[in-house]
Parts: C-alpha cells; sequence; structure tokens
C-alpha cells in the first residue's frame, strides 16, 4: 500500500517508493520535485519565497527558500539512499495569482520563485525533465516515487502527468 505523505507550504520531505508525495495550493509558490529513478527515492519542497538573504528571522526554515529548500531536501534524500549524480527534478506552480498594474519585478513572486528554482539547480547540476509553470492558476500536485510521475492538478486546466 502507497503511504501519502503531504508537505506544507515552506516544507520538505523525501521518501522511497511506494510513497506519494502531495502539496495543496501551489499558487506563487514552487513545487520541486527532486527525484533519483535508480534508487526510487523522491523529495518535494513547498517553496515560498526565492532566495534567504530575504529573511531576517531568528528561527530561520531553509525550507521556505528556493536556495536553501534545494540544498536541504538534497541532504534528506540521500539519508535515504539516493545517489547525489543520479537526481533529476521536475518542478510545478510560480503563478501571477493577482493582476498587479506595475511592472516591479518585486511584485511578480510568481516568475522570481520560479527563476530561483531553476537557478539553484542549474548551479547543482540537476536537469529540469519537465515542468508546468507561471500562468495566473494554482495548482495541487503529487509525485509518485514508484514511477516518478507528477501529476498536476488545476481547476479549469485539466491534469497533466509530467
Amino acid at each position: 500500500m502507497n503511504t501519502i505523505i503531504r508537505v506544507g507550504m515552506a516544507d520538505y520531505k523525501a521518501a522511497k517508493s511506494p510513497a506519494i508525495l502531495i502539496t495543496l495550493g501551489l499558487g506563487s509558490c514552487v513545487g520541486v520535485v527532486l527525484y533519483d529513478k535508480i534508487k526510487k527515492v523522491g523529495g518535494l519542497a513547498h517553496v515560498m519565497l526565492p532566495d534567504s538573504s530575504l529573511s531576517n528571522q531568528k528561527d530561520f526554515n531553509p525550507g521556505k527558500f528556493a536556495d536553501t529548500a534545494i540544498d536541504a531536501l538534497i541532504e534528506d534524500m540521500l539519508e535515504f539512499g539516493a545517489i547525489r549524480n543520479n537526481i533529476v527534478s521536475k518542478i510545478a506552480g510560480g503563478a501571477q495569482m493577482f493582476k498587479i498594474k506595475s511592472d516591479n519585478n518585486i511584485m511578480q513572486i510568481g516568475k522570481r520563485n520560479v527563476e530561483a528554482v531553476r537557478s539553484k539547480l542549474k548551479e547543482l547540476n540537476i536537469r529540469v525533465l519537465a515542468e508546468d509553470v507561471e500562468g495566473n492558476y494554482g495548482r495541487t500536485i503529487e509525485f509518485f516515487c514508484e514511477t516518478g510521475e507528477l501529476t498536476v492538478k488545476t481547476i479549469g486546466h485539466g491534469v497533466r502527468i509530467l
């Protein structure tokens, strides 16, 4: 029987097959899936913000930021037996949920999150196999550690398998 593991906002979790990792309500946030298909170890991070340098919190949460969540998730995956060089990725989310009457990039948090995730993955030499990003609608995603499939569910835009 498959174990369903829910990943909350600003959270990340790693798991081994046959687990299913799920996160709900991705708006401007980005769901980052990392996967070692040989060891069938997966991980999912629900990234809220692009860069941890924006934080001044004493109780720092690495799951909140693209630059720290991905590193932390990789560490957890290695503990489950993943091999660093086998890890690939899929990403979803990063929508612009509200109309903004400004060209100011600071207000385009979804786009900035997507760019930060892509940049971090590139820095780590992790290939992005598929993505469903940006737009103006939310997503819920389910990642199947057994098959490596990422199901992206939306309201009004159907279901996609990546």
